[in-house]
């Protein structure tokens, strides 16, 4: 087993709705491996994205302790913990969230314009990766000239051109047919067996028993935390060329 790359102690949020509070995780106690593929699994309102959101820090719990490779990111400030996520988590996310008037390279390029890399070296990953994912030819058309597997095969390209160690996908067939899902999947699952370690937010159980490990969440608590030691995809993970 590998190192921890995440991990939860005694993790709580709670939000407040007017005069109620809704506890939308519960004494969370969990730690993923570098390199490993979780699903997170459960009915609507069970916590999955509130956990993801933490994961991501895009949300600080109530109480708890997060660690990210063996560092307490729980109490750091909004300034460090942006410069952690921007660096070490990607994320795709069901609707893409791609920026409207930048073009496919461009949305590509952006993570490294805000870390600050040089120029010419952010050309060279946007060309590799626009390479990797087979957008050469769509590198300068807008999100709304691309087809919806086009938008999230960028969205991928984004989430990995800091080379981060962890994906954070949630729902990311959400708004594709099924083939072009299938196609989705099939990329994050590959950048998994190379090393990035995968976590998928989703509803769906059939998306969920691709990965190695589920966790079911019910009413902000882990109520199971399963693991197989092989899943069974009908081919091999391949990116595209």
């Amino acid at each position: 087993m590998s190192a921890a790359l995440i991990e939860l102690a005694g993790i709580e949020r709670v939000f407040h709705l007017g005069d109620s509070e809704v506890h939308a995780l519960r004494r969370l106690d969990v730690s993923i491996a570098a390199g490993e593929y979780v699903a997170v699994m459960g009915p609507s309102g069970s916590g999955k994205s509130t956990l993801l959101n933490l994961i991501g820090l895009l949300d600080r719990p109530n109480a708890g302790v997060y660690r990210l490779e063996g560092r307490d990111v729980t109490t750091l400030s909004a300034e460090e913990q942006a410069r952690v996520r921007s660096e070490r988590i990607g994320f795709v996310f069901q609707s893409f969230h791609l920026v409207p008037r930048l073009t496919a390279g461009e949305n590509i390029a952006l993570p490294m314009i805000l870390a600050g890399i040089a120029p010419a070296q952010r050309a060279e990953r946007v060309a590799r990766a626009l390479g990797d994912y087979g957008l050469e030819n769509r590198a300068d058309h807008r999100p709304d000239q691309l087809s919806g597997g086009q938008r999230q095969r960028v969205a991928i390209a984004r989430a990995t051109i800091m080379q981060p160690a962890v994906i954070l996908a949630d729902e990311p067939t959400g708004n594709l047919d099924r083939a072009t899902g299938e196609e989705v999947m099939r990329l994050l699952e590959a950048l998994n067996e190379n090393g990035v370690t995968l976590i998928v937010v989703t509803h769906d159980g059939s998306l969920g028993a691709r990965a190695r490990r589920q966790l079911l969440m019910e009413d902000g608590a882990l109520q199971n935390d399963q693991s197989r030691s092989n899943r069974v995809i009908p081919e091999a993970c391949v990116l595209p060329t």
